[in-house]
């Protein structure tokens, strides 16, 4: 398999080859682009956390999780190193994910409030989640290049997809997402809209789409634990994002 940059237009695993949801998933899983992050993701699949010393990391890139069709699409940052990259399926297996499942859950997005495996039964409907990078970043901080690498699978997600509004936890996944309807031809108006919680921006895309971007808080600890974003909070944004859609 090559591993070359996935600006290159022949490059098999850059997303732009897939034709349904199901395929991008299939082949996001099996990317390599990023040495780094390969390296990263798969070392802590053998140095481990005591607490899942047991466990088989799953050690790959995390694919979108939820309906094909949904009209929300909810954007993070990247899988967590003992989170996403040990469960395989976005927001599993750590405290920022608990809180958001459980808002999920609250808002009618969610079948449960927890999500612990990829076999637990939970399901969402109208919603899916996704992220700019899809394999866990050393110290959570993917690099610029990493991104753009990374950027083309988020892109043809997006056009599959093809939701109404998208939540962005963090400045992180704004910036990016921005970056990525860009790339694909949306006009973004410079200076582009800054990020916010309770953000709200609506951009015009090619043929006339029309996509409406909220923005909040990521659902990490340091935002969680000391009250900048509260459970309130996180459902406010949800519950606007179905108002929009009609859910």
């Amino acid at each position: 398999m090559s591993h070359a940059s996935t600006a290159d237009p022949e490059y098999p695993l850059s997303g732009r080859h897939a034709s349904t949801v199901a395929d991008l998933d299939r082949l996001v899983v099996e990317c390599r682009a990023c040495p780094r992050l390969v390296a990263w993701r798969e070392e802590v699949a053998v140095v481990k956390r005591a607490a899942f010393r047991d466990e088989t990391y799953w050690a790959r890139p995390a694919p979108g999780f939820g309906d094909e069709r949904a009209p929300v699409l909810v954007v993070g940052l990247a899988p967590a190193a003992h989170g996403a990259n040990r469960t395989g399926r976005m927001f599993t297996g750590d405290r920022s994910g608990d809180f958001l499942f459980a808002a999920l859950h609250r808002t009618g997005f969610a079948s449960q409030p927890t999500s612990t495996h990829r076999g637990d039964g939970l399901t969402l409907t109208g919603l899916r989640m996704t992220a700019p990078v899809r394999c866990a970043p050393p110290a959570n901080l993917p690099t610029p290049d990493e991104r753009r690498r990374c950027g083309p699978w988020l892109g043809r997600e997006l056009e599959l997809v093809d939701p109404d509004v998208v939540v962005v936890l963090g400045g992180f996944g704004w910036q990016a997402l921005l970056a990525t309807l860009e790339e694909q031809g949306w006009r973004v108006p410079r200076p582009r809209p800054r990020f916010g919680h309770g953000a709200e921006v609506e951009l015009t895309g090619p043929a006339g789409r029309m996509l409406t971007l909220l923005g909040c808080f990521h659902v990490s600890q340091q935002n969680t634990f000391t009250g900048r974003l509260t459970p309130a909070m996180l459902d406010a944004v949800l519950l606007r994002a179905r108002e929009l859609t009609g859910l």
